[in-house]
């Protein structure tokens, strides 16, 4: 076994010996995949059922009705049916005009309208993901959904 005690031009080495470092590391791995299996466990709960906060319902709200039909998503303002580029329109055009009421977009504490989705219980998650897309696209950052709660069930806050 040879030791180096300088380098090529007999001055101090620069190198640094790694192998203490690469062997604790090694030991801190085994360690870490020995415990994190233990650690990581299941809690059973019991997941809230149907609860809901009243809205406020205002006449600037828009309320979108969604569901699955004959022919695949079925979209409604108010009880008007609606393809995806016709929501994308009438969302931005609505829009335009509360912003425009209320005096323009710099206006400081600028109150945008929200959206209320009712989307029926058979309908699959991508008409409903589609419509809070459109909406988004549009401009809206509020959307919410309407539930109807569990017969005598509380009115609390999630």
């Amino acid at each position: 076994m040879a030791m180096s005690v300088g380098g090529e031009e007999g001055g101090p080495m620069s190198d640094i010996n790694t192998t203490p470092l690469v062997d604790i590391m090694l030991v801190l791995l085994i360690i870490f995949l020995i415990t994190v299996p233990v650690v990581i466990q299941t809690v059973d709960l019991t997941l809230p059922k149907v609860q809901f906060e009243p809205t406020i319902t205002k006449p600037e709200n828009v309320a979108l009705s969604v569901r699955q039909g004959p022919g695949g998503c079925e979209v409604y303002w108010g009880m008007t049916r609606m393809t995806s580029a016709d929501l994308l329109t009438k969302a931005v055009d609505k829009l335009k005009v509360e912003i425009d009421k209320q005096g323009g977009p710099t206006v400081p504490g600028l109150e945008l309208p929200e959206v209320h989705i009712r989307g029926d219980i058979n309908t699959p998650y991508k008409c409903i993901g589609g419509t809070i897309f459109t909406m988004q696209r549009a401009g809206f950052i509020k959307v919410g959904f309407i539930s109807e709660p569990e017969p005598g069930g509380n009115v609390a806050r999630l």
